[in-house]
């Protein structure tokens, strides 16, 4: 098995820092936004990214959690998935821009889900996407608005994102073998 390591902790670090900015940048300001992280590293990552966008934009930006499993059009293949609480900041959604945030980005069935989940909660004024990893080979029509690293692969090479609240470390990995390293 041959894994390598794409991004380590500063790289990730760097990559959330200029996603925070591009986002504060488009929005003009802090104003109106709420981050949804998609279960299980997602969720991480909104919260990592609403801390810095509090820092550079002066102002707390409100995070939750939506929960994809039941909206996946998969779940015959991989009917083990267990679903996650979905919460959804006081505020709601209603006329708010909503960033999703996820770590990998690869044939957008997961984002198509979580726009079908998110239809289901409220109606935002915007949807972006913010995604840590773009690996390509899209099925949907889906394209992120903030990207933090564009790592083209193959399809047969799995790609493992990990963060400290999660796995105990920050790092990117592609692993040649097809499977979790």
């Amino acid at each position: 098995m041959s894994t390598r390591t794409v991004l380590h902790e500063a790289d990730i670090l760097r990559a959330l820092t200029r996603i925070a900015h591009e986002i504060l940048e488009s929005n003009k300001g802090p104003d109106g936004l709420v981050l949804l992280g998609i279960p299980t590293r997602g969720v991480a990552l909104a919260e990592r990214l609403a801390t810095l966008i509090e820092r550079f934009g002066g102002a707390a930006v409100p995070v939750g959690q939506l929960d994809v499993t039941m909206h996946r059009d998969d779940l015959a293949q991989h009917p083990t998935r267990t679903p996650q609480p979905t919460s959804i900041p006081d505020a709601g959604v209603d006329g708010r821009v909503v960033v999703l945030v996820d770590d990998v980005l690869f044939s957008g069935r997961s984002i198509r889900a979580a726009l079908d989940a998110l239809g289901d909660i409220g109606r935002p004024s915007a949807v972006r996407l913010a995604i840590l990893v773009d690996r390509g080979h899209r099925e949907l029509p889906i394209r992120p608005d903030f990207v933090g690293k564009n790592l083209p692969s193959a399809r047969s090479e799995r790609v493992n994102v990990r963060v400290t609240e999660v796995d105990g470390v920050d790092e990117v990995t592609i692993d040649a073998s097809g499977r979790d390293a």
